[in-house]
């Protein structure tokens, strides 16, 4: 009776433990610094745009190949010395933790594609260690890029807009959901610890969906 009282006691404060979840997020809950003038104060109902690049084999990548998908998202460029190498080191810990999780992708967007052609970029994804399978390192026009950044992902500070679209680059993953929404938060992409957090929201924002399919 006592085991039996243990269990039920267990089982109770279970079912009263409000579960993790995470929040979807709007271009208010960014660094100001981060996010374009146009999307400052929009509150709710942020998607990321759509676009369509070129990854790494030359193939066109659009948002949706992506729909129904829980990704990561990252700006980088091949010739950097210092964080993108790390970044990327970083994104090959998350492809291995997801390697057999059909649910999960990653983006990382070229910040100079004027010298990350699909031919670069296939040499440094082989180089790095990049699974293809569902990690696309993508490049296309500097403007669509940068207005990705800017104006969806929320991810870099601002560059030289008026003259050519450069971008100051930061280190930031994003987490976007099977709908297209920021999530979580920013996650430093050169920090063991901050990928661990990532790791474990996406973990949260998974077992989020299979409750609400199980409810279905």
């Amino acid at each position: 009776m006592v085991i039996l009282g243990i269990v039920i006691h267990t089982s109770f404060q279970y079912a009263l433990t409000p579960k993790e979840t995470l929040r979807v997020l709007s271009p208010l809950d960014f660094d100001p610094t981060l996010v374009d003038d146009s999307k400052l104060f929009v509150k709710k109902y942020h998607y990321i745009a759509p676009f369509s690049l070129i990854n790494q084999h030359g193939d066109t990548v659009t948002q949706k190949d992506y729909l129904g998908k829980i990704y990561v998202a990252d700006f980088f460029f091949t010739t950097c010395p210092t964080i993108c190498p790390v970044m990327t080191k970083n994104m090959t810990t998350l492809q291995a933790e997801f390697k057999d999780d059909p649910e999960v992708m990653l983006l990382s967007h070229s910040v100079t594609p004027e010298v990350d052609t699909p031919a670069v970029l296939n040499a440094y994804a082989n180089n790095m260690g990049v699974s293809s399978k569902r990690w696309n390192l993508v490049t296309g026009p500097r403007k669509e890029i940068y207005d990705l950044a800017r104006k969806s992902y929320m991810a870099v500070k601002e560059g030289f807009k008026d003259e050519d679209y450069s971008m100051v680059h930061t280190e930031n993953f994003m987490l976007i959901d099977k709908t297209g929404r920021l999530r979580g938060r920013s996650y430093d992409g050169t920090d063991p610890e901050e990928m661990e957090a990532l790791i474990e929201d996406i973990y949260i924002l998974k077992e989020t969906y299979k409750r609400n399919a199980n409810k279905d």
